[in-house]
């Protein structure tokens, strides 16, 4: 059975079936929804629903409070119809992003690597002959054993899209990492549904770019990077990668090689551990310092983009206000975790991000 789903002020109807959330329905026919956790936990993508009934689902009382249900506002990534449905929500206009329908893709794991002693490169060849169309710094769901999905971040450039790399950090106790690191083998036939995510390149801003990052957050800025050097951007491009050790700086000569190609791109990398490594001799410290310090203390004019933890994230936004950046110029990649979500929810601290 389906219903209409009509999405105001857009003006645009398109069926949602029963069972299937609003979320679901509305990314799948190329709409897109403000969200981040997917797990209703987070209240970014509440809704009001202006005219039929819903089903809540698994939304979290802290995130749609009892009052919030009776004025009729919904959690889009929790929401199931009961009947025809309009929404209102808020849809801000975005002229760099792209309008790509959420699809479900299948393929085969070509290639695993160890990348650091705790982050594997997973490279999945879809068996779509398109592949999936893709826009730098978005993210895909990977299906796991069990029903439940992982969201993980695009590590190649959109050029790539007949195989998807993904870079994944082992979580102590995850169980979708922990199978992706003991379970899964070249070879094995695995599903991904995607792309998502808001986190983008601002082209037309025509401003140098920055992107920060720490641990297995340099997937994203990763696959930018290269497709902005591959398309001939002309900004300035500066990279500041963080890792507490040597061995898990991964792809470092891959950027060293590119900032010597290209001189528009700049690479700063950095240990935090003071006392790993003696033989480095470039910078230590945490990224949002080493930034600080390549810039002077000054981040006018740029375009900043951040990915990696979300302490690691308060840190680095904090430095680049203080630096005169801010919020309009600074963007950072919006999925969460579970986990992570639960913390947004019972914290004050991720309330500020």
């Amino acid at each position: 059975m389906s219903y209409t789903l009509t999405i105001e002020p857009l003006g645009q109807t398109i069926d949602i079936a029963e069972g299937q959330t609003i979320l679901d329905a509305a990314l799948r026919a190329g709409i897109y929804l403000p969200h981040a956790c997917c797990h209703g936990l987070c209240a970014t993508c509440k809704v009001s629903v202006a005219d039929g009934e819903v089903e809540h689902g698994a939304a979290s009382s802290f995130a749609l409070m009892d009052s919030e249900r009776e004025d009729g506002k919904c959690l889009a990534c929790c929401a199931m119809p009961q009947s025809d449905l309009v929404i209102e929500a808020d849809i801000d206009e975005e002229p760099d992003a792209l309008v790509l329908p959420v699809r479900d893709f299948d393929g085969q794991v070509s290639r695993i690597a160890d990348l650091t002693p705790t982050i594997k490169g997973v490279w999945i060849a879809l068996d779509d002959a398109e592949g999936m169309r893709f826009q730098a710094g978005q993210y895909v769901n990977l299906h796991i054993p069990g029903g439940e999905t992982r969201a993980f971040s695009v590590a190649s450039p959109p050029s790539a899209r007949g195989e998807i790399e993904l870079n994944i950090r082992r979580v102590p106790g995850g169980k979708g990492t922990g199978w992706v690191h003991d379970s899964l083998r070249e070879g094995d036939a695995v599903r991904i549904t995607g792309p998502y995510g808001r986190f983008f390149v601002r082209r037309s801003a025509a401003k140098p770019m920055l992107f920060i990052a720490g641990g297995s957050g340099l997937s994203s800025p990763r696959s930018m990077i290269r497709d902005l050097l591959e398309d001939g951007c002309s900004e300035h491009i500066t990279l500041v990668y963080g890792a507490r050790s040597r061995a898990e700086l991964y792809y470092h000569e891959e950027f060293e090689a590119l900032a010597k190609k290209h001189p528009n791109f700049s690479y700063l990398p950095a240990l935090s551990d003071d006392g790993a490594d003696p033989g480095w001799t470039g910078a230590r410290g945490f990224v949002h310092d080493v930034a600080k310090a390549g810039f002077g203390n000054d981040f006018r004019g740029l375009k900043a983009y951040l990915c990696g933890p979300p302490v690691m994230i308060e840190a680095c936004i904090a430095t680049l206000m203080q630096g005169r950046l801010f919020e309009r110029d600074i963007h950072t990649e919006k999925f969460l975790s579970a986990a992570d979500a639960a913390a947004l929810v019972r914290s004050p601290l991720f309330r500020s991000l």
